[in-house]
């Protein structure tokens, strides 16, 4: 049985849905804490996937399904709340009348401070050891070097992106290695690569490489940093068995989101949350590399969220064809935390 030091998992992560009004001052409450990381998506309309983070501050954007550089919106995020987020009334993105949203939201500490604990040091890194999670900004060199995370603990994955250019979300997943990358934006499979240098996190750094694309000399980066978490997050790969019997993985916790994505072959990033799905076998999902609308099929893909991990429920779909290997990110509520609390299953 997993236990954890974090018995309310919603204090660190937390799912909102909401209907959008396009009026300014719309504001979501019971996040539970005042996010640092905001992931807005549309369910009901094609609108990109818009990311705020308290390091950048609120107006400033980037879409997690394209390769845009970072945009000045003044429009979306009126304000970052002690219990959530207000929107402004900005349109189709966040909070357009009658549609329907999702925001996933993390709690690190706030803009942060200075990390030089690696050969380049950061503008601000923004920590919450607790939970495992931080944001880190740095200039680029042009030269390898490593960036500080401040976690204390070794990150399991790391998302990074240009805020400067025009160029991909690099991906380092613990269960692909740190000779290849994945790209957030993009379905193509894993892929040989040095932008991070060929090297291991540690638990005070990351490493990169010289390139444009994570370290162009003068240009500005952001990488979100996830460390592994008993009972609280998990990070890793399965194969799955083209069966609607489906490939089962042990986590320790009842899921609340998960992210996952066919590491050797092309396909899409598949997102779930015990938000927009209310109960196990109730087919609804997003794509983090694309703007299409929410999909609402049951026989495809359908992920179980059990009080120890996560049971599919599809014949394929992305998630689950047979003999290929999968890397996921969960996060969830532990089975039993440290005041013997116990999860059950939904």
């Amino acid at each position: 049985m997993a236990y954890t030091t974090i018995n309310k998992s919603s204090e660190h992560f937390n799912t909102k849905i909401w209907t959008g009004t396009g009026s300014s001052g719309h504001a979501i409450t019971g996040v539970g804490f005042q996010p640092d990381l905001l992931w807005i998506k549309a369910r009901t309309n094609t609108s990109y996937h818009h990311l705020f983070d308290a390091v950048r501050g609120k107006n400033k954007l980037l879409y997690p399904n394209v390769t845009d550089a970072e945009s000045t919106d003044s429009s979306s995020i009126s304000s970052f709340d002690s219990d959530g987020f207000t929107l402004g009334s900005a349109g189709g993105g966040t909070n357009s009348g009658s549609n329907n949203f999702v925001g996933w939201n993390w709690k690190a500490n706030g803009q942060g401070s200075s990390n030089t604990a690696g050969s380049i040091n950061t503008t601000y890194t923004s920590v919450n050891t607790t939970a495992g999670f931080s944001i880190c900004k740095w200039t680029g060199t042009g030269s390898a070097g490593t960036i500080g995370h401040g976690l204390g603990a070794v990150p399991k994955m790391i998302i990074i992106k240009d805020l400067s250019n025009t160029r991909d979300w690099f991906v380092y997943h613990v269960s692909v290695g740190n000779n290849k990358r994945l790209k957030l934006n993009d379905t193509v499979a894993e892929g040989a690569s040095t932008v991070f240098n060929s090297t291991t996190p540690t638990s005070s750094v990351f490493s990169i490489d010289g390139s444009v694309y994570v370290n162009n000399s003068g240009s500005n980066y952001i990488g979100y940093c996830f460390a592994e978490k008993t009972g609280y997050s998990k990070f890793g790969k399965y194969t799955g068995n083209g069966n609607d019997d489906g490939s089962f993985i042990y986590t320790g916790f009842k899921p609340s989101f998960i992210l996952v994505k066919d590491s050797n072959a092309d396909g899409v990033w598949e997102l779930f949350d015990n938000k927009r799905t209310s109960y196990n076998g109730l087919g609804i999902f997003l794509r983090a590399n694309s703007n299409a609308s929410e999909i609402t099929d049951n026989n495809y893909p359908n992920p179980d969220f059990l009080s120890n991990g996560i049971k599919w429920r599809s014949l394929g779909g992305g998630v689950n064809d047979n003999g290929h290997t999968y890397i996921y990110m969960a996060i969830g509520q532990s089975l039993v935390g440290s005041n013997n609390v116990p999860c059950t299953a939904r």
